[in-house]
């Protein structure tokens, strides 16, 4: 597990971060986005399709559980577990058979912690108290496929 903070000062920080990480990412990797409501996980997801053409697509998926979005060959879905009673339910949707289809992006995905793959990216994101614009971004690897992702972030 490793661990990075990014600071953004604007949703167009928060954007472009996620812009950096989205250059990155290929068919079969998982983003899960934690934090309270407002605190930026849209946003990021947003960043995220800006970067593959799609950022007029974006909704937020709280009604559908999950989004697809196609971008040439890569396939983005958009999750938002929020309304999921517990993980059996994420089962019952098939949402495993979605992470080695495309690029995952799960907000709320602490609930359905134990369907996660071994290795993913979570990110949790925190409001500053004193800047209603500034972001904390607290970022955790799991398994060794991302340990050399976030280079040049803050340790």
């Amino acid at each position: 597990m490793i661990y990075y903070t990014f600071t953004s000062n604007s949703e167009n920080d928060t954007k472009k971060f996620a812009e950096n990480l989205a250059s990155k990412l290929k068919t079969g990797d998982v983003v899960v986005l934690t934090g309270d409501l407002g605190s930026g996980k849209t946003k990021f997801a947003e960043g995220i399709l800006r970067y593959f053409g799609l950022e007029n697509e974006i909704s937020s998926p709280t009604f559908n559980i999950v989004n697809e979005h196609i971008s040439g060959n890569t396939k983005i879905f958009h999750f938002d577990v929020y309304r999921l009673e517990n993980v059996d339910e994420f089962y019952a949707i098939g949402g495993e058979e979605y992470f080695s289809n495309g690029i995952c992006i799960i907000e709320w995905g602490e609930i359905i912690k134990e369907a996660l793959p071994n290795e993913y990216i979570k990110i949790n994101f925190k409001r500053d108290n004193n800047d209603t614009n500034k972001r904390i971004l607290n970022i955790e690897t799991f398994g060794n496929k991302f340990k050399n992702i976030f280079d040049g972030g803050n340790k």
